[in-house]
C-alpha cells in the first residue's frame, strides 16, 4: 500500500489527512515540504497529528495555497467564486478564519444562517 492509498482509505479525510496526502501526492515526504515551505518539520508534523487548529491562520492559507488546495474546505479548487484567496476581502478571510474553527455541526449552523440571511431583503443589497 502506498502512502497516498493509505490516507485515502477512509470516506471522509480530516483536514490533517487532506493535507498529509496532497503533501505526499506533490512531494517526495512531509521533511521536504517543511524545507519548501522554510518551516520547522517538527511544527508541520504537530499541525499534521495534533489538528490544524492550533495552527496560525496565515500559516495554514501560505500552506493551503502551495498545495493549489482551497483553505476553506481543503478541495483542490483552491478558488472561491473565481477569486483567489488572497483577492479576498477582510471580512471573507474573518468569516473563513471563523468557520475553520467550527466543528462539523457548527459549520452546518453557519451555513443555514448565512443561507436564511441570503433571503432577508435587510440583509441583500
Amino acid at each position: 500500500m502506498s502512502k497516498k492509498e493509505a490516507f485515502t482509505s477512509e470516506e471522509t479525510l480530516s483536514k490533517e489527512q487532506i493535507l498529509k496526502t496532497e503533501i505526499l501526492t506533490q512531494y517526495k515526504s512531509v521533511r521536504q515540504f517543511a524545507i519548501e515551505m522554510e518551516m520547522p518539520y517538527s511544527s508541520l508534523m504537530s499541525a499534521l497529528d495534533k489538528g490544524v487548529s492550533g495552527m496560525a491562520y496565515e500559516t495554514v492559507i501560505s500552506i493551503c495555497k502551495k498545495l493549489g488546495i482551497s483553505p476553506t474546505d481543503f478541495s483542490k479548487n483552491g478558488i472561491e467564486n473565481g477569486n483567489t484567496v488572497e483577492e479576498l476581502s477582510d471580512h471573507s478571510k474573518r468569516l473563513i478564519a471563523y468557520y475553520s474553527k467550527l466543528n462539523v455541526d457548527g459549520k452546518q449552523r453557519l451555513i443555514e444562517l448565512a443561507e436564511d440571511f441570503t433571503e432577508l431583503k435587510r440583509y441583500n443589497e
